[in-house]
């Protein structure tokens, strides 16, 4: 049988191809011009083109691009493309219809399936993101991404079970996935009679992988901990940590100018009245360190009949660089500098812009909850730009907010806190900031302790629904039971009623975490 001849439209499309795979998008996009002026009528062309202006950030033309494949060639994988660049477009609603319009689940292919889980997942279904990855897995059970993708979103929906079975598939058919392990490992408490830790120590001692260690060791870490192994598992985390930061490109010093810099742009001089903010109601921010209780906050409020939980959004800071860049120009500008010029800004207008931005990730109730913990840092500039905005900061003893910080691994977040000399500085210019706030904005900020929560979470409770302008109701106190997803580090314990065992953890490990007490008392924070 002769060998089929490769087609000039095919050998573009091939060229284009390994383009992606190298990561050449501008050369990518330089054949994908080629290949679509010689020919037009070949949809897959305007597919590739479709990718490639997305990934180059500009999904606008790669909304065009792909329509032009649909013209020419209606598929689900066009229409998935399709809806891919309607969500970095920003068009929620649209993006929702367009994966509405996908096949069934009848569909025999599972990578199909698994991109519609992950789009859905974006788009905040993820209940039918279980159902597509769940297909993927009936389609090819021998794929662990399948299974950890799966995995993932059962731990945030609270089937801890189902979590568990799934990150042991992943680890079985892929023994290096090691976010796998450390997944696992946070399920529950492990006991001495059930734990993974002779694995994972097995584990650490054969890997060369530097991100493999910091994984591998996190998860020894909370393993060991969970058994009663304070000296082991404080090993542990050390190791894991300075792993991962040896890896890393940060500097403090940056993050602490910055917030020095902002102490200085937004006195009490600009809290005055005279700026005329958005006078909408509905937003409800919630602040502070992580791992303080923001997220109890949250299912709390989310749990009020008039309040919609929004997840973490990153929209304030998003549109506040827009608005700078659209004042400053094309030229970019040093992060000390852009703090100053924020000063300028048409708050009313920033305010519009936020709500205009969240508006398709809300459910139409009266207030929504926007759980993003580095938005301290803009607290001021939200009260400007939403002076009726309610903003609720989180406290919490501040060796168990470090230790508690120190012991997470966050991936791609947080840098600071791999270090405990760089979470120490870092906690300090955090208190000095609220500090701050408070002073120039005294009355605006509600304070929640969260020794002070869970240790009365009714009380609490009434004083933050009060502060919110929110009428009491029973369920506020069953928070546990909200069956929606929680995506953030306390996806476990949210799904659990209140508990004080997290109160003085840090005490455990207090030889190992002196230096960090001592130079906190010596920057004037109260560690008793």
């Amino acid at each position: 049988m002769a060998t089929p001849t490769v087609t000039a439209k095919e050998q573009l499309a091939d060229l284009i191809a390994r383009c992606i795979d190298a990561g050449e998008v501008g050369k990518g996009l330089a054949y994908c011009q080629q290949l679509n002026r010689n020919f037009p009528d070949y949809a897959y062309g305007w597919y590739l083109a479709s990718f490639l202006m997305k990934k180059a950030g500009n999904p606008a033309d790669g909304l065009r691009a792909i329509d032009m494949a649909l013209q020419l060639s209606p598929s689900d994988k066009y229409q998935l493309q399709r809806a891919k660049c309607l969500l970095d477009a920003g068009d929620i609603p649209a993006a929702r219809a367009a994966t509405a319009a996908l096949g069934p689940l009848s569909s025999g292919d599972p990578d199909l399936h698994n991109e519609i889980g992950g789009l859905l997942y974006q788009l905040g279904d993820f209940h039918g993101a279980l159902r597509h990855y769940s297909r993927a897995i009936d389609i090819d059970d021998r794929r662990a991404d399948f299974h950890f993708n799966k995995a993932a979103l059962q731990r945030y929906l609270g089937d801890m079970e189902g979590a568990e079975a799934g990150f042991n598939s992943v680890i079985a058919l892929k023994p290096d996935e090691y976010e796998a392990y450390s997944g696992r490992a946070q399920l529950r408490t492990q006991t001495a009679e059930r734990n993974h830790i002779p694995q994972l120590q097995a584990l650490i001692a054969g890997t060369s992988d530097p991100f493999g260690l910091t994984q591998l060791c996190y998860a020894l870490a909370k393993e060991q901990e969970d058994i009663g192994d304070f000296d082991g598992a404080f090993a542990s985390l050390k190791r894991g940590a300075s792993s991962k930061r040896q890896h890393m490109q940060y500097r403090v010093d940056t993050d602490l100018q910055i917030m020095a810099t902002i102490r200085d742009v937004y006195g009490a001089g600009l809290f005055d009245g005279r700026i005329e903010g958005c006078g909408a109601p509905d937003p409800i921010f919630i602040i502070g360190m992580p791992r303080t209780g923001t997220t109890l906050v949250e299912r709390i409020l989310g749990s009020h009949s008039a309040v919609f939980s929004a997840g973490e959004l990153n929209h304030f800071s998003l549109e506040l660089i827009r608005l700078v860049k659209s004042l400053s120009g094309p030229p970019p500008v040093s992060r000390l500098e852009f703090v100053t010029r924020t000063a300028d800004l048409d708050f009313r207008t920033l305010g519009e812009a936020y709500l205009g931005a969240t508006r398709a990730l809300r459910d139409g109730s009266p207030y929504f909850v926007d759980k993003l913990p580095f938005n301290f840092l803009y607290a001021g500039l939200i009260h400007l730009a939403l002076p009726k905005a309610r903003i609720i900061n989180l406290q919490r003893h501040p060796m168990d907010t470090c230790f508690a910080v120190y012991k997470q691994w966050f991936k791609d977040a947080y840098p600071f806190s791999y270090d405990l000399d760089e979470l120490g500085q870092y906690y300090v210019a955090y208190e000095r900031l609220m500090r701050h706030w408070n002073a120039v904005m005294p009355g605006v900020i509600h304070t929640v302790k969260y020794e002070d929560l869970v240790a009365d979470v009714e009380a609490e409770s009434r004083r933050l629904l009060d502060y919110c302008g929110l009428p009491w109701e029973d369920q506020c106190l069953r928070f546990y039971e909200n069956a929606q997803a929680s995506t953030t580090a306390s996806a476990v314990q949210v799904r659990q009623p209140i508990y004080d065992t997290s109160v003085g953890k840090w005490r455990r490990f207090a030889d190992h975490l002196e230096p960090l007490r001592l130079y906190l008392e010596q920057s004037g924070i109260d560690t008793r």
